[in-house]
């Protein structure tokens, strides 16, 4: 089930710092980030994959239904962090024009790890 994670971020005059260590529950394979997005991202779950969101610019909205449960989440700080896992299935959207989502895997890049249809209840 989809869940937020507060990132430690430490505050000064000189600006802001957030870490990201020891606080994604798997060991990260693959780095990527989606950015000047328009319309519906995402649409599918995984067999293996979880994954880390994170709005570091921007906002974003994600939709996600995990067979039993349907949530949105909206992503606007960089230090608040969504992890979905794979039965999570998800859509990334209504993207700010200076949206960066990062995203962090736990799997590298397998397309039949991908399950596209949504749940149906």
């Amino acid at each position: 089930m989809a869940k937020i994670l507060n990132l430690p971020t430490f505050s000064e005059s000189r600006g802001d710092l957030t870490v990201i260590d020891k606080i994604i529950p798997f060991d990260i394979k693959r780095i990527f980030y989606i950015y000047n997005a328009s319309g519906i991202r995402g649409g599918h779950r995984h067999k293996k994959n979880i994954q880390a969101l994170i709005c570091v610019s921007g906002r974003c909205e994600i939709y996600n239904n995990n067979g039993s449960e349907k949530s949105e989440y909206i992503l606007d700080k960089p230090d608040k962090c969504l992890i979905l896992d794979p039965e999570d299935w998800h859509t990334m959207r209504n993207f700010s024009d200076d949206a960066i989502l990062l995203v962090l895997a736990s799997e590298h890049y397998d397309q039949s790890d991908y399950i596209d249809a949504e749940y149906t209840t």
